[in-house]
């Protein structure tokens, strides 16, 4: 009986520890690619936010702790900047700036997207990265009837709207999904903030 016992706990035990490695190993193969995939859709998304740009540089990639304190002096505490780019021409002449925008605010947890901003303050308009929000509510911030409303733009800040929008500075909500929407207007208006401060309004 303890010799089945004493058996069965060293196969149990090889079974965890050969599953284990495979893991392991099948996260590592897949790491990279998974990674790379990542990198990609964020430069696919920087260049539709910024058509013009031929080139894009890094200002920072992480985190910058005085942007963030500047983000939380105007409001926007459950928004991060996770990396600014600066848009340049085939000339290297600068445009303005791409930023990849976190927002903790969304009804299904994180929405990360990029916007790009020209200089003169104008929205290029928004590319989304990562949401998981309701399907067929919530999701819908990631349709083009959406995400024109932010296109073209040259305002201070937005704000949503349930009764339609009659000014630029308007987007019209979601219908069912005003946690989304909130999420989605507190995150391009702060990329906005940030552009001011990447401009030197801080």
């Amino acid at each position: 009986m303890k010799s089945a016992i004493v058996k069965d706990t060293i196969a149990i035990t090889l079974i965890t520890l050969v599953a284990g490695l495979a893991l392991g190993v099948v996260q590592d193969i897949t790491a990279e690619p998974i990674a790379r995939q990542k990198e990609m859709a964020k430069e696919e998304a920087y260049k539709a936010v910024f058509e013009a740009a031929d080139s894009f540089e890094v200002i920072f990639t992480g985190e910058d702790a005085q942007l963030e304190a500047y983000l939380d002096e105007n409001g926007y505490g459950a928004q991060n900047i996770d990396e600014v780019m600066l848009a340049k021409d085939d000339s290297g002449n600068e445009l303005g700036y791409a930023f990849t925008v976190t927002t903790s605010e969304g009804y299904g947890g994180d929405i990360r997207f990029a916007m790009g901003v020209a200089d003169d303050g104008t929205l290029n308009g928004i590319s989304i990265l990562d949401i998981s929000e309701t399907a067929g509510l919530g999701m819908k911030a990631d349709t083009d009837a959406f995400k024109s409303q932010f296109k073209d733009k040259n305002v201070e800040k937005f704000e949503y709207t349930k009764n339609g929008a009659a000014a630029d500075d308007q987007i019209d909500a979601l219908s069912g999904a005003t946690i989304t929407t909130n999420a989605m207007t507190n995150g391009v208006n702060a990329g906005l903030c940030a552009f001011q401060y990447e401009k030197g309004g801080n």
